[in-house]
């Protein structure tokens, strides 16, 4: 049979430290730490334990090149083959190892960027009630991050003297400088109120649509939306979180940009178990959950990934796009009178799961939502220009 190691591989010495009564009882401090070696490779679900033997043989082989593994048998044991083969690392070309293989074959066919694609695997969550966390800790104030933290970089940076600085003529505000002084993220919604379809289709017209297409060569066509995006490729597709809008059934939809048309998904738990898999989504951010829908902001890699091919400013790209989006989103839900956010802070196991998508083909890199603020504020929010509370009677 023959052999090659898998596409994208870092090989990372840990240090773990436990406690051991011997060490304490001969004199030590009972702590005692020990250098392991961890395997990482994007279509894992976690790091898998290696040991020296096994980084050296890795170390050696290419991702590219297939060879027989007669060698490598009698050199490190057919148990040791067998073992990385069974955990994907080593990919063969047997019949036995089609799953990894297939797996690791998906992996090339996107173009990731090697380091790009571990951060991307290792960074994301799953099952975690991060507001829970921070909550617990103290942290959810700013004394308490200040208390935790001690004292935070400064809000500027100073990089001269003060008296040599060339001052600029401020601009005449506009209607525009009063829809962004207007912005702030919603952590209070109308846990009630209905967002009408006309809203709805507004935002999502606005931020995720195609406005025009040019035809380039062949079945490429690129796009022309309301937001910029690197190669003018577009990548981010919107997977919908929907609880309250009129005409539309609480569920999971896909948004189709050119059609300007929902696609609903798969979904057959009750309204409870829809807005816990919402908070779940959020990290236990209820304050985001509570919006009458959300919308994961999900890059298709290998759409950015083609025209920038193992490229390391290729991730970089996607996450700009997912900011430019976000941008929009919240101007556009600012302007229609409605509350917005945007979060990072989002279980992205648990999203990919719900919507049946395969992590480094595509994977949500944060989460929005819009609808109708609620009448008083329960949750803190930073409002220091004070446009939105205390809440002016309707």
């Amino acid at each position: 049979m023959r052999v090659r190691r898998c596409a994208v591989l870092w090989l990372e010495p840990r240090e773990t430290a436990q406690f051991q009564l011997e060490d304490l009882l001969s004199g030590g401090t009972g702590i005692v730490s020990q250098v392991g070696w961890r395997a990482h490779a994007p279509q894992f679900d976690e790091a898998l334990p290696v040991d020296e033997d096994d980084v050296l043989l890795l170390g050696r082989l290419s991702p590219v090149d297939w060879i027989d593994d007669g060698p490598l048998r009698a050199k490190h044991g057919a148990a040791r083959l067998r073992t990385l083969l069974r955990a994907g690392l080593l990919i063969g070309q047997g019949k036995a190892w089609r799953a990894q293989r297939l797996a690791d074959d998906e992996l090339r066919a996107q173009h990731w960027y090697g380091l790009s694609a571990v951060a991307h695997a290792r960074s994301r969550w799953v099952g975690l009630d991060a507001a829970r966390e921070v909550a617990e800790a103290g942290m959810d104030t700013a004394a308490g991050l200040r208390k935790h933290y001690g004292p935070p970089p400064p809000t500027l940076m100073e990089r001269g003297p003060a008296d040599e600085r060339v001052r600029l003529p401020r601009a005449v505000p506009t209607a525009l400088d009063a829809l962004f002084d207007q912005r702030s993220t919603c952590r209070n919604f109308d846990t009630e109120a209905v967002l009408s379809q006309v809203q709805f289709a507004h935002v999502v017209e606005r931020v995720f649509s195609a406005r025009g297409q040019v035809h380039g060569a062949d079945d490429f066509n690129m796009l022309k939306k309301t937001s910029p995006s690197g190669g003018a490729m577009h990548p981010t597709e919107a997977y919908f979180i929907v609880h309250r809008v009129e005409g539309l059934a609480p569920g999971l939809y896909h948004y189709h940009s050119v059609e300007h048309a929902l696609q609903p998904l798969p979904w057959e738990g009750t309204p409870e178990a829809l807005r816990a898999f919402a908070r779940l989504a959020v990290g236990g951010q209820h304050w985001f959950s509570d919006s009458p829908v959300q919308v994961a902001l999900v890059p298709r890699f290998a759409r950015n990934y083609w025209k920038y091919q193992n490229h390391p400013k290729a991730y970089r790209v996607a996450i700009l796009d997912i900011g430019h989006l976000s941008q929009t989103l919240l101007v556009t839900a600012t302007e229609l009178g409605l509350g917005a956010y945007i979060t990072a802070a989002i279980n992205e196991v648990d999203i990919e799961q719900a919507f049946g998508l395969t992590s480094y083909v595509e994977s949500p890199l944060a989460v929005c939502g819009f609808g109708l603020r609620a009448d008083t504020m329960t949750t803190s929010e930073f409002d220091p220009n004070r446009k939105i509370w205390p809440r002016k009677p309707k």
